[in-house]
């Protein structure tokens, strides 16, 4: 069984949103009879387990870069980062700049954790 927690340090930022006209209104849905707003526990995990995976990817990456390019660990993190966020502004990839920013951090962990073995 997969241990299903999210990390306290995973941005859970609501989904705020509001709608014109001459009262302000909020935006919420309907789930099993309550009004809720900003991710469920399923939404939240189904978005970390995608950022964590991405998270792993990158440090493979990463690590083949170091190894076959030569390049510093900052430089191919900058880099990689870089491509994230060009796809992530162009709508290609649905990440928050929150995620993104916590997808670049875990990459870190993951790649000093890798070079520490």
């Amino acid at each position: 069984m997969t241990d299903r927690r999210v990390p306290d340090d995973f941005p859970r930022d609501p989904d705020l949103g509001s709608v014109t006209g001459v009262q302000p209104k909020i935006l919420v849905r309907e789930l099993d009879g309550r009004y809720q707003c900003g991710l469920t526990d399923e939404q939240l995990w189904v978005r970390y387990d995608a950022c964590e995976d991405l998270a792993g990817q990158f440090s493979a990456y990463a690590s083949r870069k170091i190894a076959t390019s030569g390049l510093s660990p900052d430089v191919a993190l900058t880099r990689a980062e870089k491509g994230v966020r060009l796809k992530v502004d162009s709508g290609e990839w649905d990440f928050s700049q929150c995620e993104v920013a916590w997808v670049m951090k875990r990459t870190r962990q993951l790649l000093q954790a890798a070079t520490e073995d």
